[in-house]
C-alpha cells in the first residue's frame, strides 16, 4: 500500500503539481492506513516472564513437573523453564551466579544459602518425610537394632562401614548424620560417609559398593524392585518427624521484581499437588516427562506415588519447627556458622494468599 501511494505521489510531481501538497496528503494518507492496519491485526500479548527453575530428580519435586507438564506456567503468562541437578548444594552455586531464579530442591542448603547472605526464601513446601535409610543386603540380613548390626557388620568386615549421601550441607548428609548420631545412636568408628550425587548414591546402592545409603523416591522403589534384599532401616518419620522435604524457594531479586508471578508460582503448586493426589495417571505422566524419560516403567512409578516415603504437602508453615532443628544441626556439624531466627528462611504471605477462602 505505501509504494503504491509513494506512486502517486512521484506521478503528480513529475506533473508540476506542489511536492509539499502531495507530501502532506500522503503523510495523512499513510497515518490513516497504519492506523486501519494495526486496527485490523489481532494484538500481541507480552512475552512469557522467564521462570529459571532447577530441580533434584525425586518425586518431591513432582509439583513442578506438574505445572510443566500440564502448561499451566503459559496458561498464566510465565515460562517455567526445568533444568536438572544431582544435589541441593550444585543448585546453590547456580543461584549464586544468577543462573536461576528458583530453587526446588531440599531446605537445608537454603539454610546454609541465607547464613551466606544469599537472598532466597522458601515460599512453599512441597513434601515432608521423604528421605529414608536403606541398608545393603548384608547389612539389611544382620541381627540387632541399626546400632547394633552397623557396630556386628564393621566388626566382621573389619572396616567401618560405607553409607552413601549427598554432600555437606544437603538434606540428606545432615539427617543421615541426624539418624546415625543423635537417633540410632551408632559409634562414628564404625561408619563412613560417602558423599556424592543422586544418581550415583543409586547406582552405588545397587552396585553393592556401599553398604547403605539415604535416599528418596523413586530411587527407593527402583532399588527394592531391583533387589528385594534391600531394607529399609528408617523412614522419615523415625529419622524426624514431619521432616522437611523439598520446598519451594525464590531469590529475592525474582520475587521483586516479578511478585503477580511468585504469587502464581504458589498458587499452581498448591493445584498441582491436589492433582497429585487426586488424579495418578496425570501425576505418572507429568513425573515420567520429568524424570522418568522412558526409562522408568510406568508401575513402577505409580508404586513409588504410593509410597510411604513420600508425603505431599504444601503449607511451609508446618516445616518451621522442623528447620529449626535442621538448622541447630547444622551449626552443630559445622555447615551453619550460627543459627538465623527461622521466620527470617520463609516468606509464608504467598501460600497463605493462595489458599486464603479455601
Amino acid at each position: 500500500m505505501h509504494k503504491l501511494l509513494l506512486h502517486g505521489v512521484t506521478a503528480g510531481i513529475n506533473k508540476g503539481a506542489d511536492p509539499m501538497s502531495f507530501l502532506r496528503r500522503f503523510a495523512i494518507i499513510a497515518t490513516a492506513a497504519t492506523a486501519l492496519t494495526s486496527f485490523a491485526l489481532p494484538s500481541q500479548a507480552a512475552d512469557p516472564v522467564v521462570v529459571r527453575a532447577g530441580y533434584i530428580p525425586v518425586l518431591g519435586a513432582a509439583a513442578a513437573f506438574v505445572i510443566d507438564n500440564q502448561g499451566w506456567d503459559k496458561e498464566n503468562g510465565f515460562d517455567l523453564q526445568l533444568k536438572q541437578f544431582d544435589s541441593g548444594p550444585n543448585m546453590i552455586q547456580a543461584v549464586v551466579s544468577g543462573t536461576l531464579d528458583v530453587y526446588v530442591a531440599g531446605i537445608a542448603p537454603v539454610i546454609v544459602a541465607r547464613g551466606k547472605g544469599i537472598g532466597l526464601k522458601v515460599v512453599a513446601a512441597t513434601a515432608v518425610e521423604e528421605l529414608v535409610v536403606a541398608a545393603a543386603p548384608e547389612l539389611a540380613k544382620t541381627p540387632g537394632t541399626p546400632a547394633e548390626a552397623i557396630a556386628a557388620l564393621s566388626k566382621k568386615l573389619g572396616r567401618p562401614l560405607k553409607l552413601a549421601t549427598q554432600p555437606a550441607g544437603s538434606v540428606p548428609n545432615t539427617m543421615l548424620q541426624y539418624w546415625l548420631w543423635e537417633v540410632a545412636k551408632v559409634d562414628k568408628a564404625h561408619v563412613e560417609l560417602v558423599p556424592q550425587g543422586i544418581d550415583a548414591t543409586q547406582q552405588a546402592l545397587l552396585a553393592g559398593a556401599v553398604d547403605g545409603a539415604i535416599i528418596r523416591e523413586p530411587a527407593l522403589t527402583i532399588i527394592t524392585e531391583r533387589n528385594p534384599a534391600v531394607k529399609v532401616l528408617a523412614y522419615g518419620g523415625d529419622i524426624l518427624k514431619n521432616q522437611p522435604g523439598n520446598v519451594i524457594a525464590l531469590t529475592d531479586d525474582f520475587a521483586a521484581k516479578h511478585p503477580e508471578v511468585a504469587q502464581k508460582l504458589v498458587e499452581l503448586t498448591v493445584k498441582a499437588t491436589e492433582l497429585l493426589k487426586s488424579d495418578r495417571k496425570l501425576a505418572i505422566e507429568a513425573v515420567e516427562s520429568a524424570i522418568g524419560k522412558g526409562l522408568i516403567p510406568g508401575p513402577i512409578l505409580d508404586k513409588a506415588l504410593s509410597s510411604k516415603a513420600v508425603q505431599f504437602a504444601t503449607d511451609p508453615g508446618a516445616i518451621v519447627e522442623q528447620t529449626a532443628t535442621v538448622q541447630d544441626y547444622q551449626v552443630k556439624l559445622g555447615t551453619v556458622k550460627e543459627a538465623l531466627p527461622v521466620a527470617d528462611i520463609f516468606d509464608q504471605s504467598y501460600y497463605k494468599k493462595a489458599v486464603a477462602g479455601k
